[in-house]
């Protein structure tokens, strides 16, 4: 855990900032453009691309649930942690950038579908790297407002990418960046939907530098890579035959990880849930994003005062109550405007369940061991993970109707809710 010396504004500024470069691929490729396209343009069946999307996003989700423990552990075994953001930062950049290559065509269906597993694998492996060194950065006191800033900030970022996207791309007439006399039609088909996977690209890389310039990095410990990798396994098979010492933690990564894969669902589904049900365009499923990103973010900040004064685990109660609330007239609208006000209502939840759940497995974390428990945190979230997007997917194909695959994330919410009465936060 970081010391109770002050961290600087910049540092903290930077950290920040790595949410708001990486909130570019959740908004555009797995959320609302990239996936809507392609459903809709590569496969041309919202309920096939929809149940083909799940079964990719279930794939990754195995993978990262294997490693994300392992390279967490070995990580706190080798002490830095930036080459390892650095590393997988630049494959899911690369990977998002060759998006632009997949043309409205079902035959490119499984070459999307094997960039966007690499890249999803690799994003949510950045990510483990990314949640531990929080601990380092900041005292106990500020976890939870950092870590709500930083959630807050990204969902703002992914709302200006989204911006970006509609006017700049989507609505734009002619490509951008003074490419005078040349229409999207020069550039094949779909091209300026193709182009947001090279926004998404160049938001993240532009973005995450900061990052890499001011934040800290934890010493080196002089283990090399081989000797880093055999004591992190053994570590980390250490923890997990003594879970019983470590009884808290296992608790919440088990509570966290339905209602985390209840989210993660919605976040992956919902731009397709938005166009397969209710016929939003490429325009109007934007429009609603950057809403929903507004929405999120507001609460996220919002939320984060809370996180600090009164703890993680009335927030994250109070946001599963919320979103339940939400969720169940959501399935049962028809119109359009009460679907517009029940989703920006499941929003506004998103970010303090989020937020308050790293700042939680943060406090709980033992000392030198955030790399090891965020990676397991990684792990129970995928362990438990591949199932939304698994039951998403059956539950549309067998129903032939999303409303049925959005209504298995609610059982998610109400499973998570439970085991989380049982969790006892740490003193602070």
């Amino acid at each position: 855990m970081s010391s109770g010396k002050a961290p600087s504004r910049r540092a903290i500024l930077s950290w920040c900032l790595y949410d708001w470069a990486n909130s570019a691929y959740n908004t555009i490729i797995t959320t609302f453009v990239f996936a809507v396209y392609f459903a809709r343009g590569v496969v041309g069946d919202p309920v096939e691309g929809t149940a083909r999307w799940s079964a990719a996003m279930t794939v990754a989700g195995v993978a990262i649930a294997v490693l994300s423990p392992v390279l967490g552990a070995v990580a706190d075994r080798a002490g830095r942690r930036k080459p390892w953001m650095a590393l997988f930062t630049l494959v899911t950049v690369a990977f998002t950038a060759a998006l632009w290559w997949v043309r409205p065509d079902p035959a490119d269906a499984g070459f999307a579908l094997a960039c966007v597993v690499v890249a999803t694998v690799a994003f949510e492996l950045a990510n483990v790297f990314y949640n531990a060194t929080l601990p380092g950065l900041v005292p106990a006191r500020l976890l939870g407002r950092v870590s709500g800033w930083g959630w807050g900030i990204g969902y703002f970022g992914g709302l200006a990418c989204l911006v970006l996207a509609l006017v700049g791309f989507v609505q734009a007439p002619a490509p951008l960046f003074g490419l005078s006399g040349m229409e999207w039609a020069d550039w094949g088909p779909q091209a300026n939907v193709r182009a947001t996977a090279l926004l998404a690209a160049a938001w993240y890389g532009l973005f995450a530098l900061p990052y890499f310039l001011w934040v800290p990095d934890e010493p080196a410990t002089g283990h090399g890579l081989l000797r880093a990798a055999r004591e992190g396994v053994a570590t980390l098979a250490a923890t997990l035959r003594q879970a019983r010492r470590y009884r808290e933690v296992m608790r919440f990564l088990i509570a966290s990880a339905f209602y985390r894969d209840g989210i993660n669902t919605i976040t992956a589904f919902g731009g397709l849930f938005a166009a397969g049900t209710f016929g939003m365009s490429f325009e109007e499923i934007l429009v609603f994003a950057i809403a929903l990103n507004v929405v999120a973010g507001l609460g996220a900040i919002g939320f984060a005062w809370m996180d600090d004064r009164a703890g993680a685990r009335p927030v994250i109660l109070i946001a599963l109550a919320g979103m339940t609330a939400c969720g169940v007239p959501l399935l049962l609208a028809t119109d359009r405007l009460w679907f517009w006000v029940f989703a920006l209502g499941l929003g506004l939840f998103f970010g303090p369940a989020q937020a308050a759940g790293r700042s939680m497995m943060a406090r709980l974390a033992p000392p030198g061991m955030a790399g090891e428990m965020f990676g397991l945190y990684g792990l129970t979230g995928r362990f438990v993970g591949f199932f939304g997007p698994l039951l998403f997917g059956l539950a549309t194909q067998a129903f032939a109707s999303q409303r049925a695959g959005m209504a298995t994330v609610l059982a998610f919410f109400a499973v998570g809710f439970g085991l989380m009465l049982a969790v006892r936060e740490p003193a602070r």
